[in-house]
C-alpha cells in the first residue's frame, strides 16, 4: 500500500511543470495570504502541506495579497514542480493535511507562461454588511446599526468607474509603484431585509483599497459625505480625505479571472 505521504509523481517526466491551485480560506486566524516574518499566513500553511506531501520544500505564488483577517472563497496560487502530479489526487491529499480553515477546491496543469498573479485580468471582492444583530454573521459581516441610503451609495459607487487613480483609497507609506486601477463594477445589492453586499471588480487593487472605499461609501450612506464631496475625495488622491477602513472580517476575495 502506498504511504499517504508518498510523492504523487510520474518519474518518466522531469520537465518543470506549472500547476494552478484553487483554494478558499477563512482568514480569521491569519495575518493575510503572504508569508510574514512574525505572523501566521495562508501561504505558509499551503507550502508546508505541499512540502509534507511531496517531501521537498515547495514555494507557491499567489494571485495577490489579502490583509490580515480577510477571507477568500476563491484564491489561486501556482506551483512549479519538476515531475508530473496527479491533480485530483494531490488536491485530495492536500486537504487531508491542511487545517480546517483552508480548503483546496481544485488543481490543474497550466502552460509555463501562466502566472497566478500577472496573468489575472480581473479580481472581485465582496464586502458584507448587516443592520440587525445576528450571531451567525458576526465573523463574516459588519454590523452597522445606523440607517444607510444604499441608493446614494450606489450612485457614488458608479463614480468609481470614471476614474483610474485610486490613491485616495491606498494605505499610506506602501511601496506600490502605481495607484492606477481599472474598476469595472462597484455596486451594493440587498440580500434580504437586513443584509447587504458590496461587489467591486477591477484589474488590480491597492493595499487596503476595498475597505477604504467601503468606509467612504458608508459615509455617503450616512449623509456625512455628499456625492459631490465623494467625487472630490477621489480626485484629491489623498488618503486622509477618504473615510476610515472598514473591519477586515467582512471582506472576501471571491473571484479571479484569467
Amino acid at each position: 500500500m502506498m504511504s499517504s505521504l508518498a510523492p504523487i509523481k510520474n518519474d518518466t517526466s522531469h520537465k518543470m511543470s506549472r500547476y494552478f491551485i484553487t483554494l478558499q480560506f477563512d482568514g480569521s486566524a491569519y495575518h493575510g495570504w503572504q508569508i510574514q516574518p512574525n505572523g501566521h499566513s495562508v501561504q505558509a500553511e499551503l507550502q508546508h502541506a505541499l512540502a509534507v506531501l511531496l517531501r521537498h520544500p515547495c514555494e507557491v505564488v499567489g494571485a495577490g495579497r489579502t490583509d490580515a483577517g480577510v477571507h477568500a472563497s476563491k484564491m489561486v496560487a501556482h506551483l512549479d514542480e519538476d515531475s508530473e502530479l496527479d491533480c485530483q489526487e494531490t488536491a485530495y491529499r492536500l486537504n487531508r493535511i491542511l487545517p480546517a480553515d483552508i480548503s483546496v477546491l481544485g488543481m490543474e496543469a497550466v502552460s509555463d507562461d501562466m502566472h497566478a498573479r500577472f496573468s489575472a485580468v480581473s479580481r472581485t471582492y465582496h464586502y458584507y454588511i448587516h443592520t440587525r444583530k445576528d450571531p451567525f454573521l458576526k465573523g463574516y459581516s459588519c454590523l452597522l446599526r445606523y440607517p444607510l441610503d444604499f441608493d446614494k451609495m450606489n450612485e457614488a459607487g458608479r463614480m468609481l468607474l470614471d476614474y483610474e487613480d485610486f490613491a485616495a483609497f491606498c494605505k499610506s507609506h506602501t511601496d506600490v509603484k502605481t495607484t492606477l486601477c481599472h474598476v469595472t463594477e462597484a455596486r451594493w445589492d440587498r440580500l434580504d431585509d437586513h443584509r447587504y453586499r458590496f461587489t467591486i471588480t477591477a484589474n488590480r487593487f491597492l493595499r487596503n483599497m476595498v475597505r477604504a472605499v467601503v468606509g467612504t461609501l458608508v459615509d455617503v450612506g450616512r449623509g456625512r459625505v455628499s456625492l459631490e464631496e465623494f467625487r472630490d475625495i477621489v480626485e484629491s488622491r489623498q488618503r486622509t480625505h477618504a473615510g476610515e477602513s472598514m473591519p477586515a472580517h467582512a471582506l472576501f476575495l471571491t473571484d479571479i479571472r484569467y
